[in-house]
This record gives structure tokens, sequence and C-alpha cells, in this order.
């Protein structure tokens, strides 16, 4: 049984009250890293953080009476790294630093530039090769350029960049809840969505093998440790090379044992190592698919600018978009996608969940033109936001207890899972 993307699949609610947008937003954290960073913090549109704690709370809700139950609380996870990195907001410039937004000739866009080979990307983009700095150049070519001329090239390259546009709105559907407990869930994903996805499940009692090849391991081991441990404590690591045929066989043999599999990348990478979605969801895998736009998309993206390309900006007074917290597409799919793992057919067959990043914060947005956002002020030493109920103090990041467990060094179970599993050595 195959899904159809996100914005057709939904998860429900928990939350039978109606929650407020802006005490979940100033609760959050994600609030104090949105704005310039020499002018007060802004609530950004939209209902992502209380969509963030909903999700939180059907988690919390689906592990009760479990050996280990999860209690997590979804909106302060929309700031987690940012706790303990120490971000603060930067207005046109990502809260990691990676990130620009910049005027085109029709709008605005955000364009990335994290990976090492972003600047050559860049220049291909721009079509000129580009000095240690890259920003001058990008931006001169945006400003004569359309948002749909960056968005076609972009996707040809391979370039992380959007033009700011809304997204279309998605229909929740209901869905019903399983246990993970014991379930062993094979994780193919780095960076952020995917790990915060297996690393939930695994706190509900999943047995989770991250799944690394010695030429590409996550790039986020080169990040902070605090948040690397915070996603990845308590998992296991196998690293095989699918360039020999022992090792896609162990990988593929991997992927036959799994009750669920997580892949954040594009379709193509995992089918280049042998691996066959729609075979391993016929044999009843729960198989999560984290792309940037979805499985029929080429397009590539990371947290900040798929947010801004499906409009998730704050604006100022003078109508300048900014970021909105640190990466937060990240983790507002990490949290959905982790919901859609504890969630299966009634039939007990195997479900494909096309999880756009795109379209998980699209569907939090309002419809209509973009407006000024509501904006903090001081009180006391401290900011708060003023709403119809009395001031709201505007919350900083708050960090969260890792999982129990070791950060295991690549590949350090590969022999012991293996074994586990009746699966040769490579």
């Amino acid at each position: 049984m195959t899904r159809s993307p996100y914005r057709r699949d939904m998860p429900g609610s928990p939350v039978p009250t109606e929650p407020s947008p802006v005490v979940d937003w100033a609760s959050s954290g994600v609030v104090a890293l949105t704005g310039r960073p020499d002018g007060p913090p802004l609530v950004p549109p939209g209902r992502a953080a209380t969509v963030a704690r909903e999700l939180g709370a059907r988690i919390t809700a689906v592990t009760a009476g479990t050996r280990a139950p999860v209690h997590v609380d979804g909106a302060q996870v929309l700031a987690d790294r940012a706790a303990l990195t120490g971000h603060r907001r930067a207005g046109t410039v990502s809260a990691g630093g990676s990130c620009r937004l910049l005027p085109t000739a029709d709008g605005w866009a955000a364009v990335a530039c994290a990976r090492p080979d972003d600047p050559l990307l860049l220049g291909a983009l721009v079509e000129r090769a580009l000095p240690e700095d890259p920003w001058p150049a990008v931006a001169a070519w945006l400003g004569v350029h359309t948002g749909a001329e960056l968005a076609e090239r972009a996707e040809l390259l391979g370039v992380a960049a959007a033009p700011v546009l809304p997204r279309p709105a998605a229909t929740p559907v209901p869905l019903a809840g399983r246990p993970v407990e014991g379930l062993l869930v094979v994780d193919f994903s780095a960076l952020w969505a995917g790990p915060l996805c297996a690393s939930l499940l695994g706190a509900a009692g999943a047995r989770v093998v991250k799944v690394e090849t010695p030429h590409r391991l996550d790039g986020a081991r080169r990040g902070d440790p605090g948040f690397y441990r915070l996603l990845h404590a308590g998992h296991r690591s196998v690293v095989l090379d699918p360039a020999t045929a022992g090792g896609r066989t162990a990988m593929a043999a991997l992927v036959d044992a799994a009750d669920v599999v997580i892949e954040g990348s594009r379709p193509r990478a995992l089918a280049g190592f042998g691996l066959d979605a729609a075979a391993a969801v016929a044999e009843g895998t729960t198989w999560i698919s984290i792309t940037a736009g979805g499985r029929g998309s080429g397009r590539v993206g990371f947290g900040d600018d798929v947010a801004a390309g499906a409009g998730l900006v704050a604006w100022t007074a003078e109508g300048t978009p900014v970021f909105v917290g640190d990466a937060i597409a990240d983790p507002l799919t990490g949290l959905t996608a982790a919901v859609l793992a504890m969630s299966a057919p009634g039939d007990g067959s195997g479900v494909l969940w096309d999880v756009a990043m795109a379209d998980v914060v699209g569907a939090t947005l309002p419809e209509g033109p973009p407006s000024p956002s509501l904006t903090a002020r001081r009180r006391a030493g401290s900011w708060v936001v003023d709403t119809p109920g009395g001031p709201l103090p505007v919350a900083a990041p708050r960090r969260r207890e890792p999982p129990a467990g070791e950060v295991a060094a690549p590949g350090a179970h590969t022999r012991e899972v293996l074994r586990e599993l009746g699966i040769p050595m490579p």
C-alpha cells in the first residue's frame, strides 16, 4: 500500500481544544530566534509551533502505557539545535549562517551554501567562477532573474534554493496509532529530520540501526557534538559499502529485516544501492521517505531554504522577510515522520509515507498575502508579546535531555548487528 504525498495524508490532531498559535510560538523558543539581530523578536505566521505541540501530544498518547512512554513538547523541539549551539536570530541570514534571503527580480528567495561543493554549484547557477565570498555575485544574479528561473536552475544543478512562495494547504486525516516498542528501525537518513524521527522511535522502545557508507558519513557528525548526541545516543551504527557486492547484499538484507525504514535523500540514492521501496512495502515494511519536495521532485533542500520557500518567513514592518527559527522545516518534519511511523494501516500491510518537507511546512500556514509580523517589546529587561489576554514572555530555546546510551563511532556495531540478523559479513 502506497500513500500519496503528505499534502493529502497528514496526521490528525490529538488535541480537542483550539490552542493559540501565539502562545505556542512564544513558548517554543522560536520567536527568540526570529527577527533582525539588532531588533526585537517577531512572531512567525501560521501554526507550526501549535502543530508541533499536537504532534508531540500524539506521540505521548501512542506510547502511553508502554514500557517506553515518550513525553515530548513538540514546540520546544523546534528550537533543539539552537538550545545547544547558542544560535541567535540573524534576520536575512539563517541562524546557522549557511542560508540567506535575497531579493529576486519578482520577490524574494532563500539560497543555501552549506555543503563543501556548494560554492561550485552556486558558480554554475550564476554562470561564473565565484570568489571566496559568493554572496555578492549570487545577489546580483538573483536581482535580474525571477523566482521561477531560480527554481528551475536550482533543481537542475542540485542547488538548495527556492523562491519564497505560499504553499497549498493540506487536509488532515485521522490515523490509527501503533506502539513501536521492539520494532527494528533501519535509518539511512542524515542531518536532522530523519534522525529526529529515528530518535523519537528509539525513545519509544524501537531498535534503531543507523546505516552509513564509508565515503559518505552523516555530515552532522562534524557539527555540534551535543546536538548529535541528542539525536543518536543509544543507536547502533553500521557502515556498509554499496560499491561492493557484499555491501549491497547486506544492505538489502537489513531492509528485508526492518519493520521501519527511514530515508532522507532523493529516491534515486537508495535505488542506486539496489534497494526497492515498493518491494519492501509489499512485504509489510513502513517506509518513511523524507525529501525537500516529494518523491516525484528532483529538488534539493535543507531546513532553512525549504521553510522559507514554503512561505514560512516573518515580515518586518518595512516588508523585508527574515528567517523563522533555526532550520525549522527539519524538526517539524522529523516530528511528523515519527507520528507517521507510529501509525499503520489497520490490515497490517506496509505503507510508503512520502513526506515532502515543503508540504509539511506549507500545511501550517494561512492563505492570503503576508502581513507584518507581531513584534515583541521589552518589559523589565525581557521580551514579551502583547495579546488580548495580556503580555506573553518570549521563551529562549531550552535544552532537552538526550536519550540514555553512548554515541556510536561509525560502523561500531556492523559485525554485531549483521550477526544478530543472520546476515553474512561482506
